[in-house]
């Protein structure tokens, strides 16, 4: 048996954040991670060179707390990327968020007059009857019309998560399409002028990766004494009344039970649970069973292209086609690419472990992909060289229209513990990005060290927006130009 000061679970960016903030503290903890690499979701994969991200991570945050986190690990490491993503549909590409002007001249000016008609009939219906929307059909049809709704949400949304829009909380609406506006597009058309937000115009990027973020995260870890243990699988967490004792953890290959006097977890919230001993309550494990995850599988394809197009990733939004996003990966960094005469695709498969997706070989998903890329007429046929395949189970937690009532009951239960903390997206069942995900566990760290923070208090929306009113945007570029 061996004894550590803090036993962390899981070595992605909520927990080794935790081990980062702690060893500078000159506290030494144990990271256990169950993969052969760290990173998680935010790791970076390589096939013959050619490096790709697990969905997609722009380093971008309003926490400086975080900001300065990347910073002290990357230092000149990082470079700076353009921003662009767009929506790709009936061959056309839409700007994202949505343009008016752009909508216009690629749609005609008959679909884009009924746009504006359904949208003007929402605002009216709205105005009378002042609906509280409970689900994302309803939130997005409330604030931009059914037809926009059904052309440019419906089909993506659905593939992200495989399931009905009206089934999915209007919650996830609220905090991922928030600030967009077909009211301002329209005044800023005519008008040229609009207080509408934008999404930011360039991030930070590590320049092999986000994954170089998290190895070099590793390599201080360890430098000042901490450690960090790959193909390291939590069997079990024992635990008298509200206290964890023991984990119980194959560690390559050999039973190792371990203590400690803090606990932090970044495992899906939901294992965590299963891997107690004694089990919770009955409640408690329902309400875990009652939560749910959609499963993501990447078709990483090397194209003898030079250029294709210019986005980092594109939405896919047509319903011909199963892919939902394609990730540039050229675009994110010239040296994810080792030959500049070539591209490299990521076509990204949003599914659930076991279905129809999942379960294709990695043959008939190469097939599939290269398939699908030329229908769309993004690439020529004869130009697909090579590719391989990722699958990651657990990418994303569910806001299907029960979770939340089913979190309360486990949030409750966690919360009673004394030393076990829970971060991240997994680890708390929220669609965190990056930089909230880091949040909690920077707290997580100052819990240890002996403050008190509640970590479900974390504010999503104070750290995920990229977006900016004109007058912040133009007073961020002027303190930076007063800063250099």
């Amino acid at each position: 048996m061996k004894n550590y000061s803090v036993v962390i679970i899981g070595a992605g960016p909520a927990g080794l954040t935790v081990a980062y903030e702690l060893v500078k503290q000159g506290v030494k903890s144990l990271v256990l991670e169950s993969s052969d690499k760290v990173g998680g979701i935010a790791r970076t994969e390589i096939y013959k060179d050619y490096r790709f991200d697990i969905g997609g991570h722009r380093f971008f945050t309003k926490v400086g707390e975080v900001n300065q986190i990347w910073q002290e690990i990357l230092k000149d490491d990082f470079i700076k990327v353009p921003r662009m993503s767009r929506i790709y549909y009936q061959d056309k590409f839409f700007d994202y968020p949505l343009s008016f002007k752009n909508t216009l001249s690629n749609l005609g000016i008959i679909p884009s007059g009924l746009i504006l008609w359904s949208y003007l009939k929402a605002k009216l219906i709205a105005a009378i009857n002042r609906p509280d929307p409970q689900t994302f059909e309803e939130w997005v049809t409330h604030c931009f019309g059914e037809r926009l709704y059904k052309t440019f949400f419906k089909t993506y949304t659905e593939k992200v998560w495989g399931i009905p829009c009206n089934k999915i909380q209007a919650e996830w609406a609220k905090q991922r399409i928030k600030g967009m506006s077909l009211k301002a597009a329209v005044i800023n058309l005519l008008f040229g002028k609009s207080k509408a937000k934008s999404l930011i115009k360039e991030f930070d990027y590590p320049i092999l990766g986000p994954g170089m973020m998290w190895e070099r995260c590793q390599e201080i870890v360890k430098e000042k004494g901490g450690e960090v243990r790959l193909h390291s699988k939590v069997i079990k967490l024992e635990r008298k009344g509200n206290r964890i004792t023991k984990i119980i953890a194959m560690c390559d290959g050999e039973l190792t039970e371990i203590t400690g006097e803090h606990y932090v977890s970044s495992m899906p919230i939901t294992l965590l649970l299963e891997r107690l001993d004694p089990a919770p309550p009955e409640t408690v494990l329902q309400a875990a069973r009652s939560l749910s995850y959609r499963d993501f599988l990447i078709v990483s394809l090397i194209v003898d292209v030079a250029d294709l197009f210019p986005d980092n990733w594109i939405y896919i939004h047509s319903p011909d086609v199963k892919v939902g996003r394609i990730q540039n990966f050229k675009n994110w960094s010239p040296k994810m690419v080792p030959d500049a005469s070539k591209t490299c695709l990521g076509m990204e498969y949003f599914c659930s472990e076991g279905d129809e997706i999942w379960n294709l070989s990695d043959t008939e998903l190469l097939d599939l992909a290269s398939r699908e890329l030329v229908q769309l007429g993004l690439v020529p046929a004869n130009a697909i060289e090579d590719g391989t395949v990722i699958r990651q189970k657990k990418a994303y937690p569910v806001y299907d229209r029960d979770y939340a009532t089913h979190l309360k009951v486990i949030q409750e239960y966690l919360e009673g513990f004394d030393n076990l903390q829970t971060v991240g997206r997994n680890g708390m069942h929220r669609y965190n990005n990056q930089d909230h995900s880091m949040l909690t566990a920077i707290l997580a760290a100052k819990n240890i060290m002996g403050e008190k923070h509640d970590l479900w208090d974390v504010n999503t929306e104070r750290s995920y927006h990229e977006e900016f009113t004109q007058e912040e945007w133009n007073k961020r570029q002027e303190a930076e130009t007063i800063e250099v």
